[in-house]
């Protein structure tokens, strides 16, 4: 059974369809990667899934279950974590209570327990270091990393990255891109949005290829980078 299932969604601001009848479903502990041209529709997606936009039609099924009027923090509460392109995180608390944060109101942990998910998640993200400096100060590299440990620290089965590579240096990149290797070791599932596509192939056990808000393409990721209609739209190549 797939842990996260779209059925035909739809979003439209306006006269702008941003997400035109999308249908996907990803299973436990696949890494999907979502790949497509500036304004595509990607990030609207994320939102139809995280709660952050509702849907105009269609559904959205998370671990069995109708989860298409959930809000944001209830999606969060029920297994889906999120980070954002732009990191976000409460620039004046530092690493460590940004953390704590997430994992009690996003967790829904004690105290206590969100205390020891920091620890942990500080550990994993090679934070430890920064967890008393304010987060307004980091680096883009370990504000990048905070909105990972964010994510993570709400303990999600399901983790949606957008663009969580972009503006990053070759060697930071693939800092990061070490770093979800061993999140996917451990069983969390992942879609990620993504433009450093050698990244995302080096991840990605699928890719979903979508522009103007329609799927283009679908399936294992060499077949589709090498698709004369993903090449023509996504990197300008013709075949």
């Amino acid at each position: 059974m797939a842990l996260l299932a779209l059925h035909a969604v739809s979003k439209a601001y306006g006269a702008l369809k941003v997400t035109d009848d999308i249908s996907l479903a990803v299973t436990e502990g696949e890494t999907l990667g979502i790949l497509g041209p500036n304004g595509a529709g990607k990030t609207t997606l994320f939102n139809l899934i995280s709660g952050d936009a509702r849907v105009d039609a269609g559904r959205v099924e998370y671990a069995g279950r109708d989860v298409t009027r959930l809000k944001p923090h209830q999606r969060c509460h029920a297994g889906i974590g999120r980070s954002y392109q732009v990191p976000q995180p409460f620039g004046n608390m530092s690493v460590f209570e940004n953390l704590v944060t997430a994992a009690c109101f996003g967790g829904q942990q004690t105290e206590r327990e969100a205390w020891r998910t920091a620890h942990e998640v500080l550990e994993q993200t090679g934070l430890m270091a920064h967890a008393n400096k304010p987060a307004g100060g980091l680096t883009l590299l370990d504000r990048k990393r905070l909105e990972l440990a964010r994510a993570l620290a709400t303990k999600p089965q399901l983790l949606l990255l957008d663009e969580i590579a972009g503006g990053l240096t070759e060697p930071e990149a693939a800092v990061l891109v070490d770093e979800l290797k061993r999140i996917k070791a451990r069983g969390v599932t992942m879609i990620w949005i993504e433009h450093v596509v050698h990244a995302l192939l080096s991840l990605a056990d699928r890719l979903f290829v979508i522009n103007f808000g329609q799927k283009l393409a679908e399936g294992e990721p060499r077949a589709v980078m090498n698709d004369p209609e993903v090449r023509r739209v996504y990197m300008g190549m013709e075949a």
